[in-house]
């Protein structure tokens, strides 16, 4: 369709503004992580600008979310946003395994952290918080909406991206990639044994739309030594009980 790659174009831009928080990214930054030349790049942001959807600080000029996108995402949290009904199931994961506990929830191809609590064990992993990314089935919440895909979508998603071993390791080869899927079919719940950054270890568990999609995950971050052979299955036990809560949850809300 005519028009179709500058509006995939003005979206990638968008997420990575978005994504970047507070502090905003720089146009030359952006472009590289779009893949796009500086020119275009500007000439987007400009548009993009003009609708009010980012907007440019003036002493710094990072580029940051604007206005209107805060209009448009009050509107539309009405109907994705489990937050307010998920906040406490967090939490209480964060109290009962003192590890740092998230809801990350799919858009496209991705996974977006939507909420972190952080548990009382002092030592933390901070590969994860609000606002951050990752492909399916690279982190442990986005393995664990992958594994409960559809077949036909899983393998739709492999032919979109076979640049993830280059991109975040060799442990991301299709392969390997499928077989950590059929792991976490298995056991319920995925693990991420230090894959995204050595010694940051990751258990996810799928949350259900009220028509049985994967639409959203909980998930638990810590240190390896917190990640024992041992205790990893009262974690994922514990992680199941809170993700089936959350389910019942959206599907009583009719999410």
């Amino acid at each position: 369709m005519p028009g179709a790659q500058s509006v995939a174009r003005a979206a990638a831009l968008l997420r990575l503004v978005t994504a970047a928080g507070e502090d905003g990214l720089s146009v030359a930054e952006i472009a590289r992580r779009a893949e796009l030349t500086r020119p275009t790049t500007h000439r987007l942001l400009t548009a993009l600008r003009h609708e009010g959807l980012v907007d440019q600080d003036e002493q710094s000029g990072a580029w940051m979310p604007g206005p209107e996108l805060y209009l448009m995402g009050t509107v539309a949290a009405s109907r994705y946003d489990i937050t307010a009904i998920a906040r406490d199931i967090v939490r209480s994961l964060a109290v009962r395994t003192e590890e740092s506990a998230f809801l990350s929830v799919r858009r496209g191809d991705e996974t977006v952290c939507l909420i972190r609590e952080d548990g009382a064990f002092p030592i933390r992993s901070f590969v994860l918080s609000e606002g951050v990314r990752f492909p399916l089935g690279v982190a442990s919440a986005g393995l664990a909406i992958l594994a409960f895909l559809p077949p036909h979508d899983v393998d739709a998603y492999f032919e979109r991206h076979p640049e993830l071993a280059e991109r975040h390791g060799a442990a991301h080869a299709e392969p390997r990639l499928r077989a950590r899927l059929r792991e976490t079919q298995a056991r319920g719940y995925a693990l991420n044994p230090g894959l995204i950054v050595e010694g940051s270890y990751g258990i996810g568990a799928a949350v259900f739309t009220r028509s049985g999609h994967p639409q959203w995950a909980l998930s638990l971050t810590g240190v390896e030594f917190r990640f024992s052979a041992d205790r990893i299955p009262d974690l994922g036990r514990t992680l199941l009980a809170h993700a089936h809560q959350l389910t019942t949850r959206v599907a009583a809300g009719a999410h």
